[in-house]
């Protein structure tokens, strides 16, 4: 049986993309097979040496080479920040710091969106009243929503025993039984609005 073909490349292995030429350490005729940066100005730009003449090269290269204590410091600095700006935190770039938001953060999986949703949604149930609960039955009998006065309970009252009464609906008996509900539903919110009205004037 053949054993698969290892083709991942060894550590020394040449580039791939040398170019076809001879190493550029004068009076060395070997291939160039492998690369170093001309400067810490162009590390794009490239040596083309072979194997030995690259690792000549490596061992005496100094990225630093030239630069003062301080200018390594700030060059080490900028490399932990990849070399982007950074400035206090709760400030922008802006020559005016400002508070940071929400809105400068990056969120791909809206997980702040969803946090600024779940507020809103809290804020306008804090901000709409809630029935008391002996009553959101009564209300949702009526059709009717919290708060409500006692005029608009009266109308509603009034149109649903119109419409719901046996005589206009050939003695229904279901239109009865909803009538019935809709007498008790009146008369728990009724009750209670007297009370609360009695209660203010007190």
């Amino acid at each position: 049986m053949t054993k698969p073909r290892n083709t991942r490349a060894r550590a020394f292995d040449p580039d791939p993309d040398a170019p076809q030429r001879c190493c550029d350490m004068p009076n060395c005729s070997n291939a160039a097979g492998y690369r170093a940066p001309r400067s810490r100005e162009t590390l794009n730009q490239y040596y083309w040496f072979c194997l030995e003449h690259v690792r000549e090269y490596n061992a005496r290269w100094d990225y630093y080479k030239g630069m003062s204590p301080g200018q390594i410091e700030a060059h080490l600095q900028a490399d932990a920040r990849w070399d982007r700006p950074t400035w206090t935190f709760g400030q922008t770039g802006s020559p005016k710091s400002h508070t940071t938001t929400e809105e400068d953060i990056l969120d791909p999986l809206d997980i702040l969106g969803r946090s600024r949703r779940s507020r809103a949604e809290q804020a306008r149930a804090r901000a709409t009243p809630v029935a008391p609960h002996p009553l959101r039955e009564a209300l949702a009998v009526l059709g009717l929503s919290w708060p409500v006065s006692m005029e608009d309970a009266k109308t509603q009252y009034r149109t649903l025993a119109r419409r719901h009464h046996p005589d206009t609906n050939n003695g229904d008996r279901a239109a009865e039984e909803r009538l019935k509900q809709i007498n008790v539903a009146f008369t728990t919110l009724r009750t209670h609005l007297m009370s609360e009205g009695l209660e203010k004037t007190n």
